[in-house]
């Protein structure tokens, strides 16, 4: 989105060709940007990989500054880039007395430094829940104690997640490039993942600002939106993620203009179970009663569970798992099987011709009754739990998206009753909490 500093380097050459100093049908081949210092040398700007992508797409080559170059030259082989330091350097450029090289495209190695699920100790029931999200791409609640290790499970999920493919990277990467948080142009496959604080403002966390920017909830696109203390945000702002998490956009309107970004995030929450912390711990009686847990766990709205597919209870860690030996399984291992799932879903939804579909979390209520439809004795179950239990029709899809990720997690087509259970386990606690809500 151009806008004020943009267009120094336009504007520039505007007046140069004018002048005659560079030739005026040159220029008319190229769009430019890009911002200009004092002493003629061009500062990077945001915006330079959609810029290129526009650009490529009406048949023009791009002039932009020559650390938005590696960026820019994501956006394919065949456009003509120009990356200048300086003004002058172009203006050699254009007289033929300098010859520009044509930026390489820019890679950021993704490393090997992601915690490893290893280091957890205990928890199966948690870690069982973590790799289900990941391989369904779900929404993700962890109730627990202070130390139980809810931000420890949330901060290891990048670590089993597949990495991003061509086409989410360069959507992942224009958000980033608009926000302006490309570090030295360059792109990585490694999915986002967004910690912001509990202070965080609605307009931090859903984008806004006079210029209409991106939130953590874009910047999180194709990847994880993590929330740590999630009852310490204001209700207010839980409440603007509600329509994103339907939509899988943000839409941002202002007086003067209208701005939607794209928002198709997984949700990880963390919370404690009361404001003390400790409730339901054995051995532990709070002063304040029930109350201190019902009012601190009001704070989330009804709604906003309802989108929650996940919630688990992470009990305190025993010292007995703290000092059993050995290591828990490795990320890869898990990383293996979610792989395996994922690919089940992208071929099943390419076949179902399910554009843009890629994992069971993001599949329409029309066709996951279909893909995911259990036999008698799960489809028995089913409809006893939503009696008893009062699910709501987005309650009961998300039921189904969840048995169907687990089915896929066994490697087994058909949906059987195990797995119905299993996901209506996840249900009943987010249930209660909402009803409590």
């Amino acid at each position: 989105m151009a806008a004020g500093s943009h267009y120094d380097l336009p504007i520039a050459l505007g007046l140069m060709a004018a002048l005659g100093v560079v030739p005026g049908d040159a220029l008319a081949a190229y769009v430019v940007l890009g911002e200009l210092s004092l002493d003629g040398t061009i500062a990077p700007v945001a915006g330079a990989l959609p810029a290129a992508i526009a650009a490529n797409a009406g048949g023009r080559g791009l002039i932009c500054p020559h650390e938005c170059g590696p960026e820019a030259a994501w956006a394919g082989s065949e456009i003509d880039i120009l990356a200048p330091r300086s003004l002058i350097a172009l203006a050699n450029h254009f007289k033929g007395t300098q010859v520009l090289s044509r930026p390489e495209p820019g890679i950021r190695a993704g490393g090997t430094d992601l915690p490893d699920l290893a280091d957890i100790k205990g928890q199966e029931s948690a870690r069982r829940a973590l790799e289900v999200a990941a391989a369904g791409g779900h929404n993700l609640l962890m109730v627990g104690p202070p130390g139980s290790g809810k931000s420890m499970l949330a901060q290891r999920l990048p670590s089993i997640l597949p990495p991003l493919s061509p086409r989410e990277l360069l959507e992942v990467s224009m958000i980033a490039s608009v926000a302006g948080e490309l570090a030295e142009g360059r792109l990585t496959d490694r999915r986002p993942f967004r910690a912001p604080h509990h202070s965080a403002s609605m307009a931090a966390l859903v984008g806004g600002g006079l210029r209409a920017r991106p939130g953590e909830i874009s910047l999180a696109h194709h990847g994880v939106l993590f929330l740590d203390e999630l009852p310490e945000f204001s209700p207010q702002t839980l409440d603007a993620l509600r329509q994103p998490l339907e939509t899988g956009a943000c839409m941002i309107a202002r007086a003067n203009h209208r701005v939607s970004y794209p928002a198709r995030i997984q949700l990880v929450a963390a919370m404690n179970p009361c404001r003390c912390g400790m409730a339901g711990e054995p051995g532990f009686r709070c002063a304040r009663g029930e109350r201190c847990r019902t009012e601190y766990q009001a704070r989330i709205s009804g709604p906003l569970l309802d989108r929650i597919d996940l919630r688990i209870e992470v009990p305190a860690i025993s010292a007995t798992d703290l000092i059993r030996p050995g290591k828990s399984e490795t990320s890869a291992s898990v990383a293996a099987r979610v792989a395996r799932a994922r690919e089940l879903q992208r071929v099943r939804f390419e076949a179902s011709g399910a554009d843009g579909v890629l994992t069971n979390a993001q599949c329409p209520p029309s066709l996951i009754e279909t893909v995911a439809a259990p036999d008698q004795a799960g489809l028995a179950l089913l409809q006893d739990a939503s009696e008893k239990l009062g699910f709501s029709g987005r309650a009961y899809h998300r039921v189904l998206k969840v048995a169907r990720t687990l089915a896929d997690l066994d490697g087994s087509e058909d949906l059987g009753r195990i797995h119905l259970a299993e996901a209506i386990s996840y249900r009943m606690d987010s249930q209660r909490l909402a009803n409590a809500a």
